[in-house]
């Protein structure tokens, strides 16, 4: 078993209005972390994850999730799988724990057109 406590998390920004505290276990296979949305991110374009899929759970707020094939609202409560190389952004005022597999990375997060 590993444990993780909240002061021994890494907080970092994607940019000022999506803001992530990463709970990094080593699992290459796994990883989670949450996030604090709160506007449009990205400002233009979508982002998307070159080599991850990752499962969310809306732990507090709304929002809206725009992928190039679909729209969906969203609650707290709700939870959304994101495949992987899928295009989306976030129009939202929310937290969420984001579970990649495998485990996320900063350089296979891309803002694209």
């Amino acid at each position: 078993m590993k444990f993780i406590k909240l002061d021994q998390t890494q907080k970092f920004k994607n940019s000022n209005l999506c803001i992530a505290t990463e709970y990094d276990f080593g699992d290459k296979e796994i990883d989670i972390a949450t996030a604090e949305i709160n506007g449009i991110y990205p400002e233009k374009g979508y982002c998307v994850n070159t080599e991850v899929k990752e499962m969310i759970l809306v732990l507090d707020g709304v929002g809206i999730l725009q992928t190039e094939k679909e729209t969906i609202s969203f609650k707290q409560g709700d939870a959304i799988l994101i495949d992987k190389g899928e295009k989306y952004f976030w129009n939202a005022h929310c937290k969420v724990a984001m579970s990649c597999t495998p485990a996320w990375y900063p350089e296979q997060h891309k803002i694209v057109d």
